[in-house]
């Protein structure tokens, strides 16, 4: 038994080893190419992301500026209320006597 055990591993290092040597290995010209366009590539992304953060950071100082004008037009307001009130009471004193 043991023997069939040896044997049969031994058929399954061949086969592995036909595999390992089948399978196709790619030239340092192609990794040298690969890396010189990756290369290229973030250095793309590296500018839009730096156009982007200054789009950003100019869309960011715009929002507290309209922020600042809605809270001032909101302070120069006037509270409503009282005026609401004194309309209802209005009409429940005079208006539903017909």
């Amino acid at each position: 038994m043991k023997k069939l055990w040896k044997i049969l591993l031994g058929i399954g290092a061949i086969i592995g080893g036909i595999f390992y040597l089948l399978i196709p290995k790619g030239s340092k010209k192609q990794f040298k190419k690969d890396v010189k366009e990756n290369k290229k590539k973030i250095k793309n992304i590296k500018k839009k992301t730096k156009k982007l953060k200054k789009e950003k950071k100019v869309i960011k100082e715009k929002i507290a500026k309209t922020d600042a004008k809605i809270k001032d037009t909101k302070s120069k307001m006037k509270n409503t209320k009282s005026a609401k009130k004194t309309v209802s009471d209005f009409k429940k004193k005079y208006r539903s006597k017909k």
